[in-house]
């Protein structure tokens, strides 16, 4: 596991946007796996500068999300289908038929799970995901306790997150929210990873899951174990290494 720590956040967001123009232009098929929320939206402002000052080709290139909301329209603002259409592919030229992300309603959940995966293998596999890390260590939408065998399924969304967004979109407190999220093993099949965390907050969590035991209750330590993993942090979210 290498970690990168950048000074500051701006320099973080840069370093993390030229990682992902980097994977574009070293292999221009490239299948590239992202994640959404705070810490990234500057880096896909600034992957979406760069390719505006300096186009180039992306039509072989294809972009997933680890993770989708359930049982919420696409157009919700916060649906991961969304974020990632307006503030990457629609800027980037990405084919609509390269942007690959599951449904957000299905009557078989099981089978958009299966189909997910295979889009993504179909394409080619995923060369990079660019992968946050949660409050409590989770990374896609697999909360503290998934087993590291777990392959892609609708996985319940962390409490904290799930009030913000039951409180944007004014359901029921007893309507089905959840998240389908690539499994642990989905993620660790990845050919390269590149985690990433910026902030104060964030210092705890990545002390825990960068030199802590590797354990279910972090799903995030599970990384340690990967081949080829890059750590990215600011130095606010690197303060307690």
């Amino acid at each position: 596991m290498n970690i990168i720590i950048a000074e500051n956040e701006a320099r973080f967001d840069h370093m993390a946007a030229w990682t992902i123009i980097s994977q574009m232009l070293v292999k221009p098929c490239s299948v590239i796996g992202l994640s959404t929320g705070q810490t990234t939206m500057n880096m896909h402002r600034i992957v979406s500068e760069i390719y505006q000052a300096n186009p180039f080709n992306t039509s072989q290139v294809h972009i997933f999300n680890v993770d989708e909301l359930t049982n919420l329209p696409r157009t919700y603002s916060g649906s991961c289908y969304a974020m990632i259409k307006s503030q990457l592919c629609d800027n980037l030229n990405i084919p609509e038929e390269h942007f690959i992300m599951p449904p957000t309603f299905s009557s078989d959940f099981d089978h958009e799970c299966r189909e997910f995966e295979q889009a993504i293998e179909k394409a080619g596999g995923a060369d990079l995901q660019m992968l946050g890390i949660g409050w409590n260590g989770h990374i896609g939408i697999n909360q503290p306790g998934t087993p590291f065998e777990s392959m892609t399924w609708v996985s319940p969304m962390d409490p904290v997150f799930e009030a913000r967004v039951r409180q944007e979109t004014k359901v029921a407190e007893d309507y089905p929210l959840g998240g389908l999220t690539l499994g642990i093993k989905n993620i660790m099949h990845t050919r390269k990873i590149v985690l990433i965390a910026k902030g104060k907050q964030k210092a705890e969590i990545v002390k825990q899951a960068l030199l802590g035991p590797i354990t279910t209750d972090i799903p995030a330590s599970v990384l340690q174990l990967h081949p080829n993993c890059d750590v990215l942090l600011d130095a606010d979210a690197a303060s307690m290494l």
